[in-house]
């Protein structure tokens, strides 16, 4: 590969890209809502979610120095993420956090990358993360399901123009901004009817001594916070 080759390929992914128009934007915002509130829809790209979700459990697990045995990701949209260290601590506490947590800080990350112009680099990015994210894949529906995420953003960055580009962003992010806000207030019904017993917030409370109705109000301030914020990052508002 010739210099001027990976020249031309660094500033592609690095560089900026021409801000979408306006009523993109809002296409992208309305197809992103349509995935997420009509239950059938959402029974099929709530499995995006539970990616960004167990990725984030996962990704906290590393940074804070545990061992990362593997994640599982299953057709009923729920999903496993197994580490090894202390049982009790920061580490174990903010990796129990991180998965409610993930997709709308993923989403508000993303935001920001779109508002500087970052189109492409948000686009290989994800796709990187995906990739670090399949090696601790464990069953074979989380590889398929990984491997065609995966491979969308990749043809999507490298073989489609630079409109494609960015209408595929965006939608991702306002999914996941939006998406991300839903799986909380699942989790309140659940809670009502003496379901998920053993959920993120239940082991929270036992690891902090912090109700499990306290962390379950921090999801919610974090989810719509993220929301509100990355929503004003995307309508440059």
């Amino acid at each position: 590969m010739d210099t001027d080759h990976i020249t031309d390929v660094w500033s592609r992914v690095f560089g900026t890209q021409p801000d979408p128009s306006f009523w993109l934007v809002i296409v992208t915002a309305v197809l992103a809502l349509a995935a997420v509130v009509p239950h059938t829809a959402w029974r099929l790209s709530r499995n995006a979610v539970t990616i960004a979700h167990e990725g984030g459990h996962g990704l906290v697990a590393l940074l804070t120095g545990r061992r990362l045995d593997g994640i599982r990701l299953h057709s009923d949209t729920s999903g496993l993420t197994v580490s090894r260290g202390r049982p009790t601590g920061p580490g174990m506490i903010l990796t129990a956090a991180a998965g409610y947590l993930a997709p709308s800080l993923l989403g508000l990350g993303g935001a920001a990358l779109l508002a500087s112009g970052h189109i492409t680099a948000l686009l290989w990015g994800a796709t990187a993360l995906l990739l670090v994210m399949l090696v601790m894949i464990r069953n074979a529906y989380g590889v398929l399901t990984v491997v065609l995420s995966g491979a969308a953003f990749l043809l999507v960055s490298w073989l489609t123009a630079p409109d494609v580009q960015a209408a595929f962003a965006y939608a991702v992010v306002w999914f996941l901004l939006l998406g991300g806000v839903r799986p909380p207030f699942e989790l309140m019904g659940k809670r009502r009817r003496g379901g998920a017993v053993d959920s993120d917030p239940d082991q929270l409370a036992r690891l902090t001594n912090v109700p499990a109705a306290v962390w379950l109000g921090l999801f919610h301030v974090v989810t719509l916070c993220s929301l509100i914020g990355g929503g004003r990052w995307l309508l440059g508002v």
